[in-house]
């Protein structure tokens, strides 16, 4: 039984990554067409609405304990190749939450940093110490001013590693972000890894954001150029995110802005000036990244308001599975 009394509320199912036996390798939390089946099986596919019909219910309250939607992030382009194939053979409608910088040729680098540590290594883990060798830096005094930071995010990020939890603080807090492109970049260079011949391989294009709109599904904002955390950036520029964000999918789709009515948070993160660029962009349905309660953000309950809605993670329900 997927629900239990730690998820018997409504709320979103969040996908990212997929691979199969051709041009979409396996890596660090992917899953394959037959996993994405077994999900939808264990998840029960009676339970599982149609995003515009989760959107409506949710509107007018009426969402039931065990409704939930499908949402996935990104614009990667697996999800196009593998996951879409299965919505449509069983009749799912989902969200795609887009950021746009993608379809201007100037994708965020992340997902050629996650393409070249799952593919150019032979573990993740030994792909943290050789970008731990080129930094050049004693972690040991970082990680244990954050032990406690580490062991909550391990709370709330259950699908994460200790390992992976570490990394992440390296690169967010830590570093800037030039000095972690940086880094990579001279990782790339080592290993004649040549990222932007990828891009095709990993992004979405516009047609396939076209498609997308085309059979039903719901297309959402997930900001401009994918911050990994936009709460450290200032009021005009979290809204030059999402306006951005906004005019560009309403030109790919040839909408007027006020039909796009949902988004997703990257990485999770958002504060009290991302809800209000939010509401001010007509914004009715938000998603965020994980199904707890987060006192830091002063949070009540669960589904703390429309834009704070929860999603379960793909991997842990994969944890549950297997």
């Amino acid at each position: 039984m997927y629900f239990n009394q730690n998820n018997n509320f409504y709320h979103g199912i969040m996908f990212h990554h997929f691979h199969d036996n051709g041009i979409h390798l396996k890596g660090q939390g992917s899953i394959d067409k037959d996993d994405f089946y077994k999900m939808i099986n264990f998840i029960g596919r009676n339970n599982i609405l149609d995003a515009d019909v989760f959107f409506e219910k949710f509107k007018n309250n009426k969402l039931k304990e065990n409704e939930v939607c499908l949402t996935f992030d990104d614009g990667i382009k697996c999800q196009i190749d593998i996951a879409l194939p299965v919505l449509e053979e069983l009749k799912i409608k989902s969200f795609f939450f887009s950021y746009t910088s993608i379809f201007e040729g100037n994708p965020d680098n992340l997902e050629y940093f996650r393409y070249f540590r799952m593919n150019y290594f032979n573990s993740v883990n030994e792909f943290y110490n050789n970008f731990y060798i080129f930094l050049d830096k004693d972690l040991k005094s970082f990680f244990k001013k954050n032990n406690k930071t580490i062991k909550e995010k391990k709370i709330k990020f259950i699908h994460y590693s200790i390992e992976d939890i570490k990394f992440r603080l390296v690169r967010d807090i830590l570093l800037t972000k030039s000095q972690y492109e940086k880094t990579m970049f001279q990782m790339f260079k080592e290993k004649k890894f040549n990222y932007k011949d990828f891009s095709k391989k990993l992004f979405f294009q516009k047609n396939d954001l076209q498609k997308l709109d085309g059979l039903g599904h719901l297309i959402g904002l997930h900001t401009h150029n994918h911050p990994t955390l936009i709460e450290k950036l200032n009021y005009d520029e979290q809204k030059y995110e999402y306006e951005k964000n906004l005019s560009s999918i309403c030109s790919i789709l040839d909408k007027p802005q006020n039909e796009i009515k949902c988004m997703s948070h990257p990485c999770g993160s958002y504060n009290n000036d991302t809800l209000e660029i939010l509401k001010e962009l007509g914004i009715e349905l938000g998603f965020k990244q994980i199904m707890n309660i987060e006192p830091e953000k002063r949070m009540k309950k669960v589904n703390n308001s429309f834009l704070e809605i929860a999603r379960e993670d793909h991997a842990d329900i994969y944890k549950r599975i297997y």
